[in-house]
Parts: structure tokens; sequence; C-alpha cells
């Protein structure tokens, strides 16, 4: 029997393609009303014609698959969350291979991952790539795990000096991504294994980076303007303002939103409004679309 959970979670996906030819992102998630646990899994194809569609249908489909058979047993996942995750990813990054070498005209393709697990209030979390995994809390907006991009490594250079702002916005290299999953070994892997500590009214984002083509700014409003809204609205709410900027350029979008909250108010009401906060982020852009957060704040283990 499951045990009884003292969190549940409302949750939705949604997925454009944007202004692109072809829709390579892929999302999919699994949340069991009672279960005190649920995940997401999400994929950011790259290669164009060269099958990144197909890389991130294998990565999601894989992952999932390996995460499916733990959902009724997280007690049992929890202790070994980090060989499951890092597991389920070598096994997509197999698949991966095994699909492109028979096949010339996959030959470069690959996928971010992205799998957020939450047992009850603790979130874990898998990724590989850029896709962002966003925390929305009092009217904050954090980036949880890191950028493995070439982008992020040179910001880090300018911060410590070694480059100048303008030597890094002009690098040719800058758009490259440093870790995905292609089949060859995974040069990155962040694996979140110590729990995070979500509390009442977070709203967890596990999203492509084609969501980053709203500023800071408009994502928070939206974001806290649509706190009393289901999942399922609230996703509504953020396609219809990506389809508002009208860009040119936009990229494909996928994204999964979680809003935890306890299990004995989840049936009487969505938690109300709150006064958005006031704060200072710093973006750096790049094409039509925002790099990444550099927020001033930190979240800890379970503290904003």
């Amino acid at each position: 029997m499951l045990p009884h959970a003292k969190f549940t979670y409302d949750t939705a996906t949604a997925i454009s393609q944007g202004r692109r030819d072809r829709q390579e992102d892929s999302v999919a998630s699994d949340f069991l009303a009672g279960a005190g646990l649920g995940f997401a899994v999400l994929a950011d194809g790259m290669g164009g014609h060269a099958a990144g569609d197909v890389a991130a249908k294998i990565a999601v489909t894989e992952v999932f698959a390996g995460l499916k058979l733990w959902s009724d047993a997280p007690a049992t996942l929890e202790p070994r969350i980090e060989q499951v995750l890092t597991g389920a990813a070598e096994e997509a990054n197999a698949s991966i291979r095994a699909y492109a070498a028979h096949r010339p005209e996959a030959l470069g393709m690959g996928a971010t991952l992205l799998a957020p697990v939450i047992v009850d209030d603790r979130l874990y979390w898998l990724s590989v790539g850029d896709s962002p995994l966003l925390l929305f809390r009092d009217g904050r907006l954090y980036r949880l795990n890191a950028d493995h991009s070439l982008a992020a490594q040179l910001d880090v250079m300018v911060a410590e000096g070694k480059i100048t702002a303008e030597e890094a916005r002009s690098h040719p290299d800058r758009d490259c991504v440093t870790s995905v999953l292609t089949g060859n070994a995974i040069p990155q892997i962040e694996c979140r294994n110590a729990p995070l500590s979500l509390k009442q009214g977070d709203l967890v984002i596990a999203t492509s980076d084609g969501l980053l083509a709203l500023s800071v700014a408009e994502l928070e409003t939206v974001l806290t303007d649509g706190q009393a809204l289901t999942s399922a609205a609230l996703s509504q709410a953020l396609l219809a303002r990506i389809e508002a900027t009208d860009a040119p350029e936009q990229d494909n979008v996928a994204f999964c939103l979680i809003r935890v909250q306890p299990a004995e108010a989840a049936a009487r009401h969505q938690p109300a409004p709150q006064k958005r906060a006031r704060r200072s982020v710093t973006f750096v852009a790049r094409g039509n679309r925002q790099e990444g957060l550099r927020l001033e704040h930190s979240i800890g283990d379970g503290s904003a």
C-alpha cells in the first residue's frame, strides 16, 4: 500500500513548435494522486534534420520508463535516487547510440535531459545540457540546475577577469551546449541526490530553453498573476504570452508545471495570490531568448 502523502501536486505539461520547422522538444510527467511521488522528464533535441526530434523522444521514453518502475515504491527509490537517475540517463544514451548506429542520416543527433523527481516535499533532479529547472517561490524565480553551455563557462571567465564581456558576447562558439546525450560518453551529468525542501505554494518548472524568450519580469508577472490558477490554466497563460511576443525566431517550447500543495488543502482550493516581491535580476541575452538566470539571491536546502 502506498503511504499517505502529506503533499499533492497540481501538474500540467505544455508544448509549442514556435516558429521552427519541426518540433524537437519532448516532455512527459507522472504524478499519482496520494502517492507522495511524482516526476517529469523533458528533452530538447539537437541536430535538426539529423533526427534531434527522435533523440528527444528516445530520451524521454527511456527515462520515463526507468522511473515509472519505482512509482509505487518511493521509500525504496529515495535512498538510491542517484543510482536510478544516472542509470536511466545512461540507458537513454545507449538507446540513442543504438538508433544512430545504422542510420547515417542520424549522425549528430542528440538531446538535453532534465528529470525532476519529487518525493513528498523533497525535490531531486538529473540534468544534462542547458534545459532550465526553475523554482518560483514568494514572487521570485530561481534557476536550480547548472547550465551546461559554453555561454555559462564564458560568463564565469568574465567574472574571474580572464576575458572581457565583449569577448564573451562575440565568441563564435558561444551557443554550444557542452553536455548532451549523443550516444557517446556524457561529458557532464548533474544529479541532485541531496533533496531540496519544497514549501506550500512552490511552483517547479521543468522547461526547454524556448521559455526563456520571455524576460524574467514577464515570467514573474505571469506566474504571480496566475497563482490562483490551476497548472493547466497557467500553462495556457504562459503559451499565450509567448505567442503574443510574435518573435520571428521563437524556438520550440516544452515545459511541465508542478505546484506543491498540502494534500488536505488541494481538494478545497488553489493557493491565494500573493503580493509580488521587488528585486533585481541580470540576464544575458542571446538571440531571441535569455541566456539564463543570474540571480542576486540563491536557493539553499529549503531556504530562499
